[in-house]
C-alpha cells in the first residue's frame, strides 16, 4: 500500500492568506488544492483573524493534512504590517494545533533556497520552478498562493532529503545541485 502524507502550506496575511495542499504518495508530490482566503471584505482585524481560524479548520477537515508548513513573518519597513502578519500566522498555527497537525515554520529566504537554490530568488523564479517541479501551471489565479505552495514544497524537500535547509556552508549551491540534480535544469 502506498504511503501518503499531506502538507498544508500557508503564506499568512490578513487581507489575503495563501494556502496549498500537497499530497505526497510514494515520495511524489502532487498539488491537491491551492487557493486564497480573501479577507479584505471584513471590516476589523479581529473578524479577519476569526475567519482565518475557522476557514483553515475547514480546509484541514476537508483534506486531513499531517503537517502545516508556514512562512514566517518578514520584517520589512513597517512594524505594524509585521505584527499583523504575526497575528495571522499565530491564528493559523492555533487552527492547525487544535486539529493535531505538526507545525513547521520556514523563513522566506529558506523557502526560496529550497525551491531555487538561491535565497534571494524572485517570486517569478520560484513560481517557474514550482511549475516545472509539480507539472502544475501557476497562472494569475494562483499567484497569491504561490508562496504557500513553495512553503509546502520546502517542507517536502526537508522531509525527503533529511538535510537541514538554511545558510550553512554545507548547504552551498554546489551541495544543492549534487543533492537535487533534476532541479538545476532550466
Amino acid at each position: 500500500m502506498a504511503k501518503t502524507n499531506k502538507i498544508l502550506g500557508i503564506d499568512p496575511g490578513t487581507n489575503v492568506l495563501g494556502y496549498a495542499i500537497l499530497d505526497i504518495t510514494d515520495k511524489k508530490p502532487r498539488v491537491q488544492d491551492i487557493g486564497v482566503l480573501k479577507l479584505s471584505s471584513y471590516s476589523d482585524h479581529q473578524t479577519k483573524l476569526k475567519e482565518i481560524f475557522l476557514q483553515l479548520q475547514e480546509i484541514i477537515e476537508t483534506y486531513l493534512p499531517n503537517y502545516m508548513a508556514v512562512e514566517a513573518p518578514f520584517y520589512g519597513k513597517n512594524v505594524q504590517s509585521m505584527l499583523k502578519l504575526g497575528r495571522a500566522q499565530g491564528v493559523a498555527m492555533a487552527a492547525a494545533m487544535t486539529m493535531g497537525l505538526e507545525i513547521i515554520e520556514y523563513s522566506p529566504k529558506t523557502i526560496k533556497q529550497s525551491i531555487t537554490g538561491n535565497g534571494n530568488a524572485s517570486k517569478e523564479q520560484v513560481a517557474s520552478l514550482l511549475d516545472k517541479m509539480l507539472n502544475f501551471t501557476i497562472n494569475e489565479h494562483y499567484l497569491d498562493a504561490t508562496d504557500a505552495l513553495a512553503t509546502a514544497m520546502c517542507h517536502f524537500h526537508q522531509m525527503t532529503t533529511g538535510l537541514p535547509i538554511g545558510g550553512s556552508k554545507k548547504n552551498s549551491w554546489k551541495a544543492f545541485i549534487k543533492a537535487n540534480p533534476g532541479r538545476a535544469k532550466s
